[in-house]
């Protein structure tokens, strides 16, 4: 995976009331400091990346299946990035990837889901609009429900990456987070987690079936 620095700061997460599709009981503004670096991988998992890593899981899920290595609903695109995976799967995922990359991670580093903050604050990078490009959005921007686009995913890194270099944070598919889902918390924030518990994981960015408002 190609991994990019995001260095320690302050940002303002959240939306401005007057913001066009805004959630009002989920985005209120409010500053975030983070306190760590982190890297975060430029692209999105490709479904090749996935099933280097999962071929060979005899890890089953909630249903009692195995977790498969090709979930994609388009799989054979192996520079597509891969769907239909739960978060339980990307927990399994993860814990194969850092068995299998152990002796190339320094002491103390992991690979792991990026908190809800960490994530708003990648894709945001420096910016303040709706999208990181701006407050307007077409089909040359991303892959997302605009009436006449492929209603499928595409290959990662197609369309230009936002100013921290990342790509596909906004469209193609939702991007799963440590995070369960609550309301933001008023006040300034440091380091957030989300709450200890919750009925369900946050995921981010909206996807090829998501209308511009879950793509903000």
């Amino acid at each position: 995976m190609d991994m990019i620095w995001c260095p320690p700061g302050t940002f303002t997460m959240g939306s401005p009331a007057t913001e066009a599709g805004r959630q009002a009981d989920r985005e209120d503004e409010h500053n975030v400091t983070l306190t760590q670096g982190f890297y975060l991988s430029k692209y999105e998992v490709t479904q090749a990346q996935y099933e280097a890593v999962m071929t060979g899981n005899t890890e089953t899920n909630s249903t009692g299946h195995v977790i498969s290595a090709t979930p994609s609903n388009w799989h054979g695109n192996p520079n597509r990035p891969v769907e239909m995976v739960s978060w339980e799967d990307a927990q399994v995922f993860l814990t194969r990837l850092n068995e299998q990359q152990a002796s190339n991670l320094p002491t103390g580093w992991s690979y792991v889901l990026p908190t809800e903050s960490q994530w708003e604050y990648a894709c945001r990078a420096d910016t303040t609009t709706a999208y990181s490009w701006g407050d307007d959005i077409n089909s040359s921007r991303a892959n997302y429900n605009y009436g006449n686009d492929a209603n499928q995913t595409v290959n990662v890194g197609q369309y230009a990456a936002n100013p921290w270099g990342f790509f596909d944070m906004h469209g193609n598919v939702r991007e799963w987070v440590h995070d369960w889902k609550a309301n933001y918390l008023t006040g300034a924030q440091t380091d957030p987690e989300g709450p200890a518990s919750g009925s369900s994981r946050v995921s981010r960015g909206g996807s090829w079936i998501h209308g511009t408002p879950a793509l903000r």
